[in-house]
């Protein structure tokens, strides 16, 4: 096994998932989160107001964590429970599937709402990066390395 190259898989992996976690944070935010607000009160998520800030400033902040690199573990967690939450309040009813195909129009395929099945790739991914640590270019490597540095003096 080539171990020359294995700390850039954890790289790939934080910059892939901050995006997206920013992604949808911002289209939370650019939206208004009285929008979002809407849409998890019906859901029957506790603290709706509260809830409609924390979520996409979460995604946010745990995004640009994880793509940088710092606290990744820690920034982890709050970011797995809200695939949790919004597995367990939105997508769980819908099945498995992200992509559920519900019919054929002349403008092409029309989709339903999706599975949490993206909810699992997104912890398992988190899952990893607890595991195996930030890996390269990462702010949690130069810490560790610095800390390594200072008690060989």
């Amino acid at each position: 096994m080539n171990t020359k190259y294995q700390q850039y898989a954890p790289l790939i992996l934080r910059l892939v998932m901050g995006f997206g976690f920013i992604a949808h944070g911002l289209v939370k935010l650019s939206r208004g989160p009285a929008g979002f607000e809407k849409l998890i009160t019906q859901a029957g998520v506790p603290f709706p107001h509260f809830t409609s800030w924390l979520v996409p400033l979460t995604e946010v902040g745990g995004g640009l964590a994880l793509m940088i690199g710092s606290f990744t573990t820690l920034a982890a967690i709050p970011l797995m429970i809200t695939m949790l939450v919004a597995m367990i309040t939105v997508q769980l009813k819908f099945g498995f599937s992200s992509v559920n195909t519900i019919g054929l129009t002349p403008e092409g395929p029309k989709f339903g709402p999706p599975g949490y099945e993206i909810n699992l790739l997104y912890i398992a991914g988190l899952v990893s990066l607890m595991i195996t640590g930030a890996g390269a270019f990462s702010v949690d490597g130069l810490l560790t390395r610095s800390k390594a540095k200072k008690a060989r003096k």
